[in-house]
């Protein structure tokens, strides 16, 4: 196995208030490979967003190391990571070109290059043709795909997703999720797709972590040995229930 692109140890957070603390995260260790899309799945509010905000750079911890990249291939939070939230958050006096191009405007990447990269990733997410429309005019599952495109367009080394299909109807989530295989299946960078949906993190993850209620402590992690490309009907076969059932049981549903 070659060196992880992605070494957790030991990751503990604790949040502290005037009068009391709580304790979000407990000893996460965690190695992820480059080029792979790793779920993590967990109920809600037990940690799952801290720890993508720790490898953000967001958020600090108390103890613990987090090691993104080599010496080889350096890694620089700020350039190097593109985010996706459960919200579009689209600036809506931004045409769609606009909004994506804006992560390699705030770094001062060339304006030729990077509005030449946005129309290639607006084509590869399925809104040629909507470049000059605002967010309003576009659906709940177009604005995010247009998300999805701005995270990727100063070519991050890693994009985290938090959530980014939540706010959708159930019908346009099942389309996102196949949206969303496709386009890692192009651009192969290391995601890291946070969701309580576990039918979700199965269908969509090459790995599923597992993390328990809060404090968010690793239970399990596991490589999804299902074929890709990936489509609705892998849903009906029974290793997908199998790694379904692992998870609830995991958690304690079962």
């Amino acid at each position: 196995m070659s060196q992880p692109f992605i070494h957790l140890d030991k990751i503990r957070k604790t949040y502290r208030t005037h009068d009391q603390e709580f304790l979000a995260v407990s000893d996460v260790t965690l190695d992820i490979q480059e080029g792979e899309l790793v779920s993590l799945v967990g109920p809600s509010g037990c940690g799952k967003s801290t720890l993508l905000k720790i490898l953000a750079g967001l958020h600090g911890f108390d103890s613990g190391t987090v090691d993104i990249g080599s010496l080889e291939n350096p890694f620089t939070p700020g350039r190097d990571i593109g985010m996706v939230f459960q919200q579009p958050l689209l600036l809506k006096w931004r045409r769609i070109i606009d909004n994506v191009v804006l992560p390699a405007e705030i770094i001062g990447l060339p304006k030729k290059e990077t509005y030449e990269r946005a129309r290639e990733l607006l084509h590869m997410v399925g809104l040629s043709g909507f470049e000059n429309k605002f967010p309003y005019e576009l659906s709940g599952g177009m604005q995010q795909r247009a998300a999805i495109a701005r995270s990727l367009v100063h070519d991050p080394k890693l994009v985290l997703m938090d959530e980014p299909f939540g706010a959708l109807d159930a019908l346009t989530r099942e389309k996102m999720n196949l949206e969303l295989l496709r386009i890692w299946g192009e651009s192969r960078k290391t995601i890291i797709f946070v969701t309580h949906g576990i039918q979700e993190a199965v269908f969509v993850g090459s790995k599923v972590v597992v993390l328990s209620a809060r404090p968010a402590r690793m239970v399990d992690h596991f490589s999804v040995d299902l074929p890709y490309p990936r489509n609705l009907e892998l849903k009906t076969h029974e290793a997908f229930g199998e790694y379904t059932r692992r998870i609830y049981k995991l958690l304690g549903m079962h």
